[in-house]
């Protein structure tokens, strides 16, 4: 496997619509290999997802996986999906505030609004359907993933500029409150 080099905010990849695949293109051992880079690229940086395009690949393929992860502590674990061609359709119109970064975004977060729950359907890396429902801060994520796929950034859906900062000021001043608010998310909506 590989470490693939990520592209940062500024790149066109991170601005195009990724592409769908077939299932023929998905089989084949050139996009496998893609999925097992993407996957150990996400790990190395202690990504909660990666995007095929955040690897300079702009098709519809993400990685999503959280487990302790120490860039973000305060995430329910999220065992490793993989998800092609995703549709996320928001089920009902509850939402919440999530801090957000991103491994495109180095040393940036900020609040975006996210849908408490979603209805996804994607296929898997070996090409069989998923359907299945994601809640709370799991939610986020997913929504942040496929954001990426579809040319967005995180930064694109920050409509309070003053909830922008810094790693080291978010965990200094914003972190322990944000916290408090995962907690309850977590609490209502079960991750």
């Amino acid at each position: 496997m590989t470490i693939l080099k990520i592209a940062h905010i500024g790149h066109p990849v991170l601005r195009e619509r990724a592409r769908e695949l077939s299932l023929e293109e998905l089989g084949k051992d050139s996009t496998q290999t893609l999925i097992d880079d993407l996957v150990e690229t996400m790990r190395d940086a202690n990504g909660a997802g990666l995007a095929a395009n955040q690897v300079h690949v702009s098709v519809r393929v993400c990685a999503i996986e959280v487990h302790d992860n120490p860039r973000y502590p305060y995430k329910p674990n999220i065992p490793l999906t993989i998800l092609v061609n995703p549709t996320l359709t928001p089920v009902g119109d509850e939402r919440f505030d999530n801090y957000e970064g991103c491994l495109s975004v180095p040393d940036l977060r900020g609040v975006v609004s996210r849908f408490a729950e979603l209805r996804v359907q994607a296929l898997d890396r070996a090409g069989r359907p998923i359907d299945c429902v994601v809640r709370g801060i799991t939610a986020g994520t997913f929504q942040h993933e496929v954001d990426h796929l579809d040319g967005r950034l995180f930064v694109d859906r920050v409509t309070d500029t003053s909830t922008l900062c810094t790693w080291k000021e978010f965990a200094k001043w914003r972190e322990a409150e944000f916290r408090t608010r995962v907690h309850q998310v977590v609490a209502r909506w079960g991750s």
